[in-house]
């Protein structure tokens, strides 16, 4: 574990250093997720001039949950997007014979190796937008709930990582880009909240490809009562999934040409 956690800090210390050569796209990418905030706000703005409840949420509610999934999605753009965009390009050049020999794990080095550091300034911006998000909130919210509910996002983090390898490794097969436009798809579903959607697409989006899992159940723990049940569902699934990618991982390398 030790060893892993300075790999891990050596990555964070080579992508600092990197982002700092390229100063025109480290502010240029800040300044993209800067509109991306602002036109999800708007949105939801827009979006309440014409009604009172979103899925039985009220306005200070939807900006609680838009400050989730945007929250979500800097988390993985600043962990995770690079590696993974990056990994059908290894698979398909012949350049993961070079992960492949570390004396670490293959899945881990790939997926961890580099963490953008702009996205990072960004993540702060929407630890900024959810402290307005919980401002803006006339009601009362238990501590625990609270505390759960960032679990949950850090969880939904990592699920959002394991659904798009999902959509990657099948690169190793096809030598594209794996079915990657599929879980953009996803991720945008993820974006409203699940109760909008009914009959199979619900429950497809729930149970089989989880991205409900990721924004919608923390922000309804938080408001409803749908009890401490559905936090362990959610932590179970991602345990599938973990399981799941693992041995799909495994599976492809056997499929892999240097």
């Amino acid at each position: 574990m030790k060893r892993y956690l300075r790999l891990y800090l050596n990555f964070l210390r080579f992508s600092l250093s990197k982002a700092m050569e390229f100063r025109v796209d480290f502010f240029f990418r800040i300044g993209m997720d800067t509109v991306y905030y602002i036109v999800h706000i708007l949105f939801f703005k827009v979006l309440f001039f014409n009604t009172n409840l979103l899925a039985g949420w009220t306005f200070e509610q939807a900006i609680i949950f838009m400050s989730g999934f945007i929250m979500i999605d800097a988390l993985f753009m600043t962990f995770f997007a690079n590696n993974v965009w990056w990994l059908p390009i290894f698979v398909n050049r012949g350049d993961l014979d070079y992960y492949l020999t570390r004396p670490v794990s293959s899945l881990f080095f790939l997926t961890t190796r580099e963490i953008a550091a702009n996205s990072f300034v960004n993540l702060l911006m929407t630890v900024g937008i959810m402290i307005w998000a919980f401002s803006k909130y006339p009601g009362e919210v238990e501590g625990m709930r609270v505390l759960f509910f960032v679990l949950l996002l850090l969880n939904g983090t990592f699920l959002n990582l394991l659904i798009f390898l999902l959509f990657v490794l099948p690169v190793f097969w096809t030598h594209s880009r794996g079915l990657t436009s599929l879980h953009y798809i996803g991720t945008e579903l993820s974006e409203y909240p699940d109760k909008i959607f009914f009959g199979p697409v619900r429950k497809l989006f729930t149970f089989v490809l989880p991205y409900f899992l990721m924004s919608s159940i923390p922000a309804r723990f938080l408001f409803e009562d749908i009890g401490w049940e559905a936090v362990l569902g959610v932590f179970a699934m991602t345990f599938v999934y973990f399981v799941l990618i693992r041995a799909f991982w495994n599976r492809a390398l056997k499929s892999y040409s240097s």
